[in-house]
């Protein structure tokens, strides 16, 4: 991605996110219904109401980009395997913790191209937190609307580890956990993307997750963590890729801070996958 176009794209995602987030608060602070989908997962008019904004925003932009997102229509795979470039969304990610009202949610727009998460975007809505990246141009947080931004980086793996863990989807996991970083990791569980962020901003060093995720979850912050110096694996240990085939759900993976260490190798030791 080019330097003025990346740097041009992201300002514009950056402000789109701050709107949905907007809609999204605006349903937060009043009373509202929760819907199930299909797969049981739930739905409110806040998810409804991003995705409305982004999907008009992103229309608006120039070029105009195919859309996968979590709240529309999904193509199918003979004409989403034509694309080398679209924009891929979760408008609410962290559905269950708006429901449960912790503040641990967050929107997450992505621009993959050729199979490759190259800019990425994440905003907390209740903090106001902005998390962003495009390739080559580093990752960068802005602690709240209009204020300085802050170029972010990993940090080594440290002794003992912090794990980011997942508040609604815990995993019996332990024994990999400290197969891989020993008895006396610390073990942090928050919400939605925000956990690529914590290891992308330096504050936690690993989350493992066994159990399905989507991809329009994980290519936001994917990009963000690989920016700032981390990297998000499958369990052998190969870089996350999109639009791989019909389905649009993930494998397990392992997002890291430290990508200097060998974490192939700790997989296989580790007995994953």
């Amino acid at each position: 991605m080019s330097g003025a176009l990346g740097r041009a794209l992201l300002e514009q995602v950056g402000a789109l996110a701050r709107r949905a987030g907007d809609a999204i608060m605006a349903i937060y602070r009043q009373d509202f219904e929760v819907e199930f989908k299909a797969d049981h997962s739930p739905l409110t008019a806040a998810d409804l109401a991003a995705q409305k904004v982004i999907a008009a925003g992103l229309a608006s932009l120039d070029p105009v980009w195919p859309i996968v997102s979590e709240e529309a229509r999904q193509l199918p795979w003979e004409q989403r395997r034509q694309w080398t470039r679209y924009w891929l969304v979760d408008p609410l990610d962290g559905t269950r913790e708006f429901v449960k009202r912790n503040g641990e949610f967050t929107v997450n727009i992505a621009l993959i191209e050729n199979h490759h998460s190259v800019l990425g975007v994440v905003l907390a809505p209740v903090t106001g937190e902005l998390f962003a990246a495009a390739q080559g141009h580093g990752a960068w947080q802005q602690a709240h609307e209009g204020g300085a931004w802050q170029r972010i980086a990993t940090r080594a793996l440290a002794r003992p580890a912090r794990v980011a863990g997942s508040r609604s989807h815990g995993g019996a996991q332990e024994d990999t956990l400290r197969h891989m970083l020993g008895d006396d990791y610390q073990l942090q569980p928050l919400g939605s993307s925000l956990k690529f962020c914590l290891i992308a901003r330096g504050a936690a060093d690993v989350y493992l997750r066994r159990g399905p995720t989507s991809e329009w979850d994980t290519a936001a912050a994917q990009c963000v963590l690989e920016e700032a110096g981390g990297a998000v694996l499958d369990l052998h240990g190969q870089p996350f890729r999109y639009n791989r085939g019909e389905s649009l759900l993930n494998p397990e993976f392992i997002a890291v801070g430290d990508s200097g260490i060998d974490w192939t190798r700790k997989l296989r030791d580790a007995g994953l996958p």
